[in-house]
């Protein structure tokens, strides 16, 4: 699958079918603070994504951005 990635931007190719938490946990990401997008869909932690998917993972940002990184709320 085609993983892309906000903050820094990068893209990732994983291999194989996966839960989204396994692969927020192996990207070291907490599941709390990303949210994962396969199309227009928000996919939860227990959705598969196989090769065939193309999903994004973004940030949750909440209090604004400054000198071109989020901000903490």
């Amino acid at each position: 699958m085609k993983v892309r990635l906000h903050h820094p931007r990068r893209v990732l190719e994983i291999p194989g079918r996966q839960r989204v938490s396994r692969i927020l946990a192996d990207l070291g990401l907490d599941p709390e603070a990303f949210l994962v997008i396969r199309g227009d869909a928000l996919l939860t932690s227990d959705s598969e994504v196989g090769d065939e998917d193309e999903i994004e993972i973004r940030p949750v940002i909440s209090g604004g951005w400054a000198d071109g990184a989020p901000c903490a709320a």
